[in-house]
């Protein structure tokens, strides 16, 4: 019996578990934090850098800290990164308890919350093809699994919740997710540790970084599914930082409506992770990543025009849809074709081109709702997501995707041979 025809393993279990309990609160929190701010402000360029102080540590560590999780232990990066982020929560939680709240101060917790983020996205990148195997669909089925959940706990669950406890009190919310994520990684830790295979050498970090950053850019396919998300972060932040001022001031949507509001972009969010592996059996993956970003960009357009929360609703429900079938497509590819050993590195390469996009993506939304009305920056997000779709639809075309495919089950080692280039060795940068 081949890999791809056995149960997933016990301990994925415990993942999918502590994953969906740390989703809940991520949703508590993506709803109650832009409320939470509304109350100390209505300044867009002051909601926009709280949303982009969290994104700042991709831009700065991303690909050193790549380099790291590929040195470390990832089950134990993981439940280390959660239990710092359970402690951090405490502290906008005793200000707000005191009445000390503040801008600066929500800035730069997210700021440390967005490098204890870092570390933990990347070792749980990098370790779920160490707990599952390195076949493509079991991989796509555990992504499945875990974007589904994920989707339900922090779309579904988490911004409804966030937006009452709100109600109750600024700090409820924040302990919730303090709480959430202790469970979390109690849970992490008791997974079964990976096997070593990163190489101890002497080489310095920076070189080891360069290395897996390289990886990435000689690549085409590699470098298409990582443009993919940078772009549409971008574009999708500048969404997000005045999601909450437009749905209040365009909308008429008061604090849990705005719950409601995420709730239908999660409900999206379920169908297309649900949908996305039929997607791929008929068109491909290629085509199929295609079609997801079009479907995206042509629905910000919709929530734009949206002349009331109703079409608002289907509008984030359409565009989720074709964000849940993305992330479940993506990085089933990227773990099934990159080696074990760079995986920490390509993962980190990969997401810091998306999170380094974000704050452009939120002084973007900011300056444009600012000076231009709040509508604005709605319609460039959208017209960002169309050209990024006729851009990387080359680069990640069935073509592609099968090819790279191939090689990975042949043994080859990676990118390049597209390109008809040597592969890029560990080090050799």
């Amino acid at each position: 019996m081949t890999r791809s025809a056995t149960a997933l393993p016990p301990g994925f279990g415990r993942l999918w578990t502590a994953q969906t309990v740390s989703s809940l609160g991520d949703g508590v929190s993506h709803a109650a934090l832009p409320l939470l701010a509304l109350t100390l402000t209505h300044d867009p360029m002051a909601l926009a850098f709280v949303t982009a102080a969290g994104t700042l540590p991709w831009l700065l560590f991303g690909v050193l800290g790549g380099a790291l999780v590929d040195r470390w232990d990832r089950r134990r990066t993981m439940w280390v990164m959660d239990a710092a982020r359970a402690v951090l929560f405490a502290i906008p939680a005793a200000a707000a308890v005191l009445d000390v709240l503040s801008i600066p101060l929500l800035a730069a917790v997210a700021f440390l919350l967005g490098l204890g983020g870092l570390f933990f996205d990347t070792a749980a990148t990098a370790y779920l093809p160490d707990l599952v195997g390195r076949d493509p669909a079991l991989l796509e089925r555990a992504n499945t699994r875990l974007r589904a959940t994920q989707t339900a706990a922090s779309g579904f669950g988490g911004p409804p919740l966030g937006s009452a406890l709100l109600a109750l009190g600024r700090a409820v919310p924040l302990l919730a997710d303090a709480v959430s994520f202790a469970f979390s990684a109690l849970l992490v830790r008791s997974l079964p540790a990976a096997s070593r295979t990163v190489s101890q050498t002497r080489e310095s970090l920076l070189r080891q970084a360069r290395a897996g950053a390289s990886y990435v850019f000689r690549d085409r396919l590699l470098l298409g599914l990582a443009l993919r998300p940078a772009v549409g972060n971008i574009a999708f932040v500048a969404v997000e930082t005045i999601l909450a001022l437009f749905a209040h001031e365009r909308l008429g949507i008061a604090a849990f409506g705005f719950g409601l509001l995420l709730t239908a972009e999660a409900t999206g969010g379920l169908v297309g992770a649900g949908i996305a592996s039929s997607l791929r059996r008929r068109i491909g993956t290629g085509a199929a990543l295609t079609t997801t970003a079009a479907v995206e960009g042509l629905a910000i357009l919709g929530l734009a025009v949206a002349p009331n929360p109703y079409v608002a609703g289907l509008a984030l429900a359409v565009c989720g849809a074709g964000m849940g079938a993305t992330m479940v497509l993506g990085p089933s590819l990227r773990q099934a074709i990159v080696p074990a050993h760079l995986m920490g590195r390509v993962a980190s390469t990969s997401r810091m081109l998306a999170m380094c996009a974000a704050p452009f993506g939120a002084f973007l939304g900011g300056w444009l709702a600012s000076a231009y009305g709040i509508r604005t920056p709605l319609y460039a997000a959208a017209g960002l997501l169309l050209t990024m779709t006729a851009v990387t639809s080359t680069m990640t075309n069935n073509r592609r995707v099968e090819a790279a495919l191939r090689a990975a089950a042949a043994g080859t080692d990676g990118p390049g041979h597209l390109d008809s280039r040597s592969p890029v060795q560990e080090g050799a940068v």
